[in-house]
């Protein structure tokens, strides 16, 4: 029944998808040449027989970024992401293919490529807009107590409490916990209003007796010699299953799985960045920011040498020893801020809000990050690259793998100039746990666009930064 439901909201869904391509493209053929009144090239009936490619292209985009996937528990942030990537490969194909047919065909010779500009923008902002509308109105119905998803729980475990945490959290997604089955608590036991209705052994008549829509899997660690038996029970039952694994804090969230012959074997880290491509252009990308950095900040460098020499006595450039890739220890550059101090006074100490060591200009340049500006030459080195962890101190490397699970796999990767962490406000004086659940994350789910993204939030939220001094 849940899939039929949604296999008939999927198709309604493709319609006003289409409908929406339809006017976004109808409002930017009117934008084009009746607002602004440009000599159109072509006819409508020209301009209206392309939209008809245009559509069955974009419904196909749309369906490869898993645009029709169940909102449920899919953000917003995420759905407008994927309609954003999925209108620009539309825009690029299609002027692809009118560059390719220049010359040979009237439509690509007259065709506004302005107006596919128009179009792009129209149709992101009109495909965002409905589907929030589409989103709000799912979520009014299922507060109201319809179109809810009615699930079980197959052990109690700590992966049972942080989903039950997340459904209470999100009552727009439509979960109604019916209640959970696990062999080691005592009937009747709540856990924020979830019961406990019975043993594992009871899972067969209470599918039987009830109508669900989905079975949860959460066993606690010492219980999965039960798993094949209950999956055996489930897939009989027909209700669609998950398996929520007990060891959450070992996995990353999205496990790199690998088909060995037939065997799965899932990776307990997955870094995109050991892949030879993902390397390759990484470091292509790095070598050709630091040369365009070095030159659109080579006055301010320039500026900043001749105030550090000339209000404070010692060397202009501060070199510190840091930990970087496969834990391999490099000179890392900075501009000097300080006074110049003992190397085993400075090497244990952080620098804290107000420190007395902390020259004038060393206040400002902190402040804004100009410190940090010599260090495109590590980059260019191949110490480091634009985006990435922060390098530590060996000192502090020793220290934090023993107090901090999982510390060490930030070396994994080359450190950064900047970083997921630093412009979500984790730098300086911080949690250095949550730096490393950033770091991790990063790490993890490393693309071009994810340091795209975070080279951006460097230039409004990274340079100047109140934990920065």
């Amino acid at each position: 029944m849940i899939k039929d439901n949604q296999r008939y909201f999927n198709r309604l869904h493709v319609i006003v998808d289409a409908a929406v391509i339809c006017v976004a493209y109808l409002l930017a053929w009117v934008l084009k040449f009746i607002i602004l009144r440009d000599p159109p090239g072509l006819g409508f009936y020209q301009y209206c027989l392309v939209l008809v490619p245009i559509v069955l292209l974009y419904l196909v985009l749309y369906l490869a970024f898993n645009l029709y996937t169940s909102k449920r528990v899919q953000g917003r942030r995420l759905e407008a992401g994927n309609i954003i990537k999925a209108n620009t490969i539309g825009l690029l194909l299609v002027m692809g293919v009118l560059f390719l047919l220049r010359g040979y065909n009237d439509y690509a010779d007259y065709y506004s490529k302005t107006m596919l500009f128009y179009f792009y923008g129209i149709n992101i902002a009109l495909e965002a807009s409905v589907r929030n509308l589409i989103r709000a109105g799912l979520r009014k119905i299922r507060r109201s107590g319809f179109n809810l998803r009615h699930i079980i729980f197959v052990g109690y475990s700590s992966a049972a409490e942080a989903f039950i945490d997340r459904i209470r959290s999100n009552p727009q997604w439509g979960y109604k916990v019916s209640g959970i089955l696990d062999d080691n608590k005592e009937i009747g036991f709540t856990y924020k209003g979830v019961a406990i209705l019975g043993t594992t052994d009871e899972l067969e008549t209470i599918l039987e007796n009830n109508r669900l829509d989905e079975i949860a899997l959460t066993l606690g660690l010492q219980e999965y010699y039960k798993l094949k038996h209950i999956v055996a029970i489930c897939e009989k039952s027909g209700v669609h299953t998950k398996f929520v694994p007990d060891y959450n804090d070992i996995i990353p969230t999205k496990p790199y799985t690998e088909d060995l012959l037939g065997l799965p074997v899932v990776n307990i880290r997955h870094v995109p960045l050991t892949n030879t491509f993902n390397m390759v252009c990484k470091r292509i990308v790095d070598i050709a920011g630091a040369i365009a950095a070095i030159t659109l900040f080579s006055p301010v460098m320039l500026i900043t040498a001749i105030l550090v020499k000339a209000t404070s006595k010692g060397p202009l450039i501060y070199k510190q020893e840091r930990v970087g890739l496969h834990n391999q220890t490099f000179q890392m550059y900075k501009f000097r801020s300080m006074e110049v101090q003992s190397e085993r006074k400075e090497k244990r100490a952080w620098t804290v809000r107000n420190d007395p060591r902390v020259t004038g200009v060393g206040k400002i340049i902190r402040r804004t990050s100009i410190d940090e500006l010599p260090q495109l030459f590590n980059i260019l080195k191949g110490d480091m690259s634009l985006v990435g962890p922060r390098p530590e101190r060996p000192f502090f490397v020793e220290k934090f793998r023993e107090e901090i699970p999982r510390y060490m796999v930030k070396h994994q990767v080359r450190p950064g100039l900047t970083g997921w962490a630093q412009v979500n406000g984790y730098r300086g004086d911080t949690s250095i746990r949550k730096r490393i659940e950033y770091d991790l994350y990063y790490i993890e789910n490393w693309s071009m666009g994810l340091d795209i993204k975070i080279l951006f939030l460097t230039f409004f939220k990274g340079f100047v930064n109140k934990n920065a001094y």
